[in-house]
């Protein structure tokens, strides 16, 4: 069977795409193998910041020094021109989500000598290979963003919001959830558009008609999913109608809001769509309706003409906030980016104090956040075990609350007695302990499924 590798770099809406081409490979035949072991390696690019784009370029360049060869896709490949002028050797460069280019060209490079040797197709719905656990997907519901951010490109390298048909991602979902995902995260560029370019159309569903938009869809897939994680969403009044599904358990409570500061005159200057004070205003009235919530979100430090008072109003957001998780990155200018333009750009050695003085504030908001649940019986999906003492038969077990995406936030670590539940399952497990991260607890009981 011949082999295909995949190198996938970026966001979880770029690991989709990759999820996408390596479906249809497999179809088709081929092995598909993470990493550069391989005759021919597609390279799925990260072209958002500089330190991405090093990481794509690297990847490349490894690959074709070893001979092989290389298929570029992703963010990247819409600079067609750079990458050709730096590797002459590639002979094939596309955009992002651009599956069925990067199919032909494998084939060109590894025709297939026999018949296809097509996957179980027996599962519900379309059920497409996974790089995450076989616990958890994503679910991309939109691509590209409406928005005009100064010190972003993405709409020029994925074009304008083109949202997904609400029956196909209903589809998709009860593929993904056949196939043993547990878990489902929400992702697009900006989930809380989801349907606008679609003026919010009617879709007939299960005898009932739904509107195409971020509500129907949370409803719909919290009787699909046991678990359901909204990512990427801006504080628009729509969103407010969200809430009340989050406290009556029809998804977790938990929003993942890109904010990117707090100064109204830095927000200006990013051309953010949302002001400080309303998202402020937006998460109280959030919290009243859901004191449950998690919040997560994203800030940018260093952008060009950020004062030190700017500064000091995001660490008075922060501490006013209190979210439950933050990351911070300093400014990194990006091709064809407006805000490159702007005056007042930062050192680097600023950014860097800058951002740390964010990430001191923020970890012990982060730590009196999970400090509330000590003491709670949380349920906990199991992500990995570690084997413990050998003698007193017991095992560390490592996973995440409702309260914990995976990779970018914290983790629940537990000690059980016996046998372990196994991966992708739903334990209740007592909380003792706690840090700036993570949980720490032991598991009282596994969740028996009826049925």
């Amino acid at each position: 069977m011949p082999k295909v590798g995949l190198v996938s770099l970026g966001c979880p809406k770029a690991l989709v795409d990759s999820e996408q081409i390596a479906t249809q490979l497999l179809d088709m035949g081929y092995e598909v193998e993470l990493g550069d072991d391989s005759d021919v390696l597609v390279v799925n690019t990260c072209g958002f910041i500089e330190s991405a784009k090093e990481e794509s370029r690297e990847a490349i360049a490894d690959a074709l020094e070893q001979g092989k060869k290389v298929v570029v896709t992703g963010c990247m490949g819409e600079a067609k021109g750079e990458l050709a002028n730096a590797f002459p050797q590639l002979e094939f460069i596309s955009g992002p989500a651009e599956v069925a280019p990067v199919i032909s060209a494998v084939k060109e490079y590894l025709p297939m000598a026999t018949a296809p040797v097509l996957r179980d197709a027996g599962l519900p719905g379309e059920a497409r290979a996974r790089l995450t656990s076989d616990h958890f997907a994503y679910l991309k519901i939109s691509e590209g963003c409406n928005h005009k951010c100064s010190f972003c490109i993405i709409p020029s390298m994925r074009g304008k919001l083109r949202s997904r048909e609400l029956l196909n991602v209903i589809q998709e979902a009860e593929g993904l959830v056949a196939d043993g995902a547990q878990e489902l995260a929400l992702i697009a560029q900006d989930l809380s558009a989801y349907g606008a370019d679609l003026r919010y159309r009617q879709a007939h569903f299960a005898g009932q008609d739904y509107k195409t938009n971020l509500k129907s869809l949370c409803e719909i897939l919290g009787g699909i999913a046991p678990w359901v994680r909204l990512h990427y969403v801006y504080p628009y009044p729509h969103v407010d109608e969200i809430i009340p599904l989050m406290r009556d358990g029809v998804v977790l409570p938990y929003l993942d809001v890109p904010l990117q500061h707090a100064s109204p005159t830095v927000l200006k200057a990013m051309r953010r769509p949302a002001a400080a004070e309303k998202a402020l205003e937006r998460i109280h009235a959030w919290r009243d309706i859901c004191p449950e919530l998690a919040i997560r979100s994203t800030f940018i430090v260093g952008f060009p003409g950020e004062t030190d008072d700017d500064v000091g109003q995001l660490l008075d957001f922060l501490e006013a906030a209190e979210l439950d998780r933050a990351g911070c990155f300093t400014y990194s200018a990006v091709d064809g980016a407006k805000a490159n333009l702007l005056e007042g750009h930062i050192d680097e050695a600023e950014k860097l104090d800058r951002q740390e003085r964010v990430y001191e504030i923020q970890a012990e908001i982060s730590a009196r956040r999970l400090q509330r649940h000590v003491g709670q019986r949380l349920r906990v999906l199991v992500d990995e075990w570690e084997e413990g003492d050998p003698k007193q038969g017991d095992v560390h077990l490592v996973g995440r609350s409702m309260f914990d995406a995976p990779e970018i936030d914290g983790v629940v670590r537990l000690t059980v007695e016996g046998a372990p539940p196994g991966i992708g399952e739903f334990v209740w497990a007592d909380i003792i302990g706690s840090d700036h991260y993570d949980l720490y607890g032991h598991v009282v009981g596994e969740e028996i499924r009826i049925g």
